[in-house]
């Protein structure tokens, strides 16, 4: 048996130079589980579901390739650890300690919402003000975030930067009238008395 190293794939569909590369593109506007799902399909259409033959046509990557024709094949979407392990740790995380303190101090400074809608305490301090608490508490510059960052953690915290809200007055309902003639009757009018001039 004679192996050709520079051998051409066989397709199941004729593929043109300008096709496959017009597919290389398409695949590189995707991520994730939706270019997969693309590659499998073409590696189903024009490479009759063989891995190696599209890898040595498309360029793509024979195991990327299998792990799409398996989703492909048991409708199951397997989920990357990319997000889980990558990126920065949140402050929270950094700094325990100073971010214990900050939810003391924004409960100190917090009101629940007046409708009691949500579960999002609204508060009056700001992310500067709450910079300047911890400061004055003991922790360092590189301890306390910086005030963009310090509103995002506020928020994720639970509390909304924003003055407190009072209760609104509700609207007008159609009783109001007839409960105020109601008060009016009840309540006896004073008139008012004549003074005399002596």
């Amino acid at each position: 048996m004679v192996f050709r190293q520079n051998a051409s794939p066989r397709v199941s569909q004729p593929v043109s130079p300008q096709q496959v590369a017009d597919l290389r593109l398409a695949a590189t506007q995707m991520t994730g589980a939706k270019r997969r799902a693309f590659q499998a399909e073409m590696t189903k259409q024009y490479c009759a579901g063989n891995a190696r033959q599209a890898e040595r046509l498309f360029g793509w990557g024979r195991e990327t390739l299998a792990v799409g024709l398996a989703e492909s094949r048991t409708s199951i979407t397997c989920l990357g650890a990319q997000s889980v392990f990558s990126g920065r740790p949140r402050w929270e995380d950094q700094q325990p300690q100073a971010a214990a303190a900050l939810r003391v101090l924004a409960e100190g400074h917090a009101q629940q919402d007046p409708t009691f809608r949500t579960t999002l305490a609204y508060t009056r301090l700001t992310a500067n003000a709450a910079i300047a608490a911890l400061r004055d508490q003991g922790f360092t510059q590189a301890q306390v975030p910086a005030p963009s960052t310090m509103a995002n953690v506020l928020n994720r915290l639970g509390f909304r930067l924003r003055k407190v809200l009072k209760a609104k007055p509700q609207k007008k309902i159609p009783q109001t009238d007839a409960i105020f003639e109601n008060i009016k009757k009840k309540t006896p009018t004073r008139r008012p008395q004549a003074r005399s001039n002596g």
